[in-house]
């Protein structure tokens, strides 16, 4: 019985043997392929690409004056004012009946093919509704009365901006009135 108790341990060590050694191999399927692993080489750190120097920025060059109170660029030629409204008025007082003599004239003389727009303006109070429809019964006045004046309608455009675009902020009569206008923008 010794004998076999001994034979029993040999053989259960050499099992044991044989098991630890084929741990370390790979166990394939025939069914499945061999994956390789591959080990991968770490990449040196990307050197920065010098980059060329940007080109230097050009002086602003100078445009023509913008004529005062306008979001657009006056002609050169023709040099057009911003004529003024008294509160709730669209008709025209006598100082904006000289500005627009002086208009009229540089539009019949100085470029008789020119186009303009009129550009009626309120100030902030009222309605948006109300203040549009003042606005355009200032743009309208005015070009009634350049027309009047010798300047062919078909030149003359009118739009209301209402209390949308003031040229000065406040909440005081110094900047009313200032908003209460009509501008000439020169479109050709």
């Amino acid at each position: 019985m010794r004998n076999g108790f001994r034979g029993m341990v040999v053989a259960l060590g050499v099992v044991a043997l044989m098991a630890a050694g084929c741990a370390k191999d790979e166990v394939v399927k025939k069914d499945e392929p061999v994956v390789q692993q591959q080990t991968v080489a770490p990449q040196p750190a990307p050197q920065p690409v010098p980059q060329p120097e940007p080109p230097k920025p050009e002086p602003p060059k100078a445009e023509p004056k913008m004529e005062e109170g306008t979001g657009a660029k006056a002609s050169e030629a023709i040099s057009l004012e911003t004529v003024y409204f008294d509160f709730d008025k669209s008709d025209l007082r006598k100082d904006t009946l000289d500005v627009l003599a002086k208009n009229a004239e540089a539009l019949l003389k100085k470029d008789a093919s020119a186009k303009i727009k009129i550009e009626g303006h309120c100030d902030e109070r009222g309605t948006d509704e109300y203040n549009l429809a003042l606005g355009d019964r200032r743009a309208k006045s005015a070009a009634s009365h350049l027309i009047k004046l010798g300047v062919a309608a078909d030149r003359i455009s009118t739009i209301s901006y209402g209390k949308e675009k003031p040229a000065v902020q406040g909440h005081d009569e110094a900047a009313w009135s200032k908003n209460r206008r009509a501008e000439f923008v020169i479109v050709k």
